[in-house]
């Protein structure tokens, strides 16, 4: 089982295992290794890997040290500074970028932090190189060298590459369009105002202030209450919520409804649909089966992978779809980017309403929501699912309840501790029954 890396890079409390200032030095080591082994084509003779990072205040020196531990391999690190996950993974494959590196806890409180590492291509680095890096870290680790940071200065120049080639998705403009942001006081705090004010929109802010500790605090897409309050009391056409690192969005209709990654998946496969583009949409198995079935009336497949957006990417790659994403708001358009992108979804969403002439509420209308809950069981270990007799009874007797009218998904966090358990069905009761008996008999037998 790795030990560093989850289902989005290595994450943890800053400053301690494993994102202290050894291993991250560590990291920019295993990383060059890595970099010098699998050049870019478009790379020129000496190696140069991009860094960028949220508004944690633990981000400046992560980064510094992650380009220490690159430079003393002879591999230069140029510094974006403030951008976005998906800004990253533009900026390295469109650049003469061998690696990029975003430091973000994405939706974590801000004491976290992570770090995403990206290839040339753009793409989030599939397990098998993320398992070379982690034995490469920990080689160098048993040398006990010192870590040296490597100061940075910002290339001012690289986010608003990004925001250029956003902006030139939309050439229509949002001229009239009266919108709210919450960028949860993170990366987008000064990329979306300047994006969608670009193309024309009226935008009311709010979450764009970071103080380096206010990184998603009661803000952003994990709190969506400050944001549908702002859209119904200035009669905003949409709102929309950013995460931390903005690779995820989630919206607010005019009337308050909240617009979640299935019903954003649900409304752009429809246009998609209709031009001849897509048969089929990638989700993973926690997208609700309500998606799944409105997709279907319209000869639309669902397919599903794990959890992470990485994962839905290699399927989309594998059947060349367009489409996919994550109930929680990673939605990947594959026309445009190689990883989940809010300001890209946002852009997406206003497209579809802008053509159609309907509101979120009109474009969602269809969609039918399951009964579906979530529940966290904090574990002492991660021992094999199978291996629990007590969960497997409750899932079974949960199973032959529900039949084909429910879903039951038992897996652990690749982040956190956590054994989730999610289940799904038609009548709020038994779904709430039937997950607290199978966390109950979790807590049982992993509890910490």
């Amino acid at each position: 089982m790795r030990q560093l890396f989850g289902t989005d890079g290595m994450r943890g409390v800053a400053g301690e295992y494993p994102l202290d200032a050894a291993t991250t030095f560590a990291v920019g080591v295993a990383l060059a290794n890595w970099v010098r082994d699998h050049p870019a084509p478009q790379a020129e003779a000496s190696p140069e890997v991009v860094i960028g990072m949220d508004t944690r205040e633990s981000g400046p020196a992560i980064a510094e040290s992650v380009a220490g531990g690159l430079a003393s391999r002879g591999v230069a690190a140029r510094f974006a500074g403030l951008i976005t996950t998906p800004g990253i993974a533009h900026v390295t494959r469109t650049g003469p970028f061998a690696a990029g590196v975003m430091i973000s806890a994405s939706h974590n409180p801000y004491r976290d932090n992570g770090i995403k590492i990206i290839d040339h291509s753009g793409f989030k680095l599939p397990d098998e190189q993320e398992d070379t890096l982690e034995g490469d870290i920990f080689e160098y680790l048993k040398s006990g060298a010192p870590p040296v940071p490597q100061k940075l200065t910002v290339d001012e120049g690289l986010d608003l590459k990004y925001i250029e080639h956003l902006a030139a998705t939309l050439p229509g403009g949002l001229g009239g369009m009266r919108m709210v942001i919450d960028a949860a006081h993170g990366a987008a705090s000064f990329l979306a105002p300047a994006l969608f004010e670009r193309l024309g929109a009226s935008v009311d802010r709010i979450g764009c202030a970071p103080d380096g500790k206010n990184i998603n605090l009661g803000c952003g897409s994990l709190h969506l209450e400050g944001l549908r309050e702002r859209v119904l009391s200035t009669r905003a056409d949409v709102g929309v919520a950013f995460d931390g690192d903005a690779d995820r969005a989630l919206f607010v209709s005019h009337s308050g409804k909240i617009i979640d990654g299935d019903a954003v998946l649900l409304l752009t496969a429809l246009r998609l649909h209709a031009a001849g583009r897509l048969t089929e949409v990638v989700a993973t198995v926690m997208s609700n089966l309500g998606l799944e079935r409105s997709l279907k009336r319209h000869g639309i497949g669902l397919v599903r992978t794990p959890v992470g957006d990485k994962y839905v990417l290699q399927e989309m790659e594998r059947r060349n779809a367009p489409l996919g994403g994550e109930q929680s708001g990673h939605i990947i358009f594959r026309d445009y980017a190689t990883t989940g992108d809010g300001l890209l979804t946002a852009l997406r969403v206003f497209e579809t309403m802008r053509e159609s002439g309907h509101d979120l509420d009109a474009l969602t209308r269809e969609l039918e929501i399951y009964p579906q809950l979530l529940v966290n069981v904090r574990v002492k270990n991660k021992r094999p699912l199978e291996e629990l007799d007590l969960a497997n009874r409750e899932i079974r007797i949960a199973e032959a309840e529900f039949g084909d009218a429910g879903r039951i998904l038992v897996r652990f966090s690749g982040t956190e501790p956590l054994a989730r358990v999610m289940v799904e069905g038609p009548e709020l009761t038994r779904v709430e029954h039937f997950a607290n008996s199978i966390a109950a008999a979790i807590q049982a037998e992993l509890g910490a």
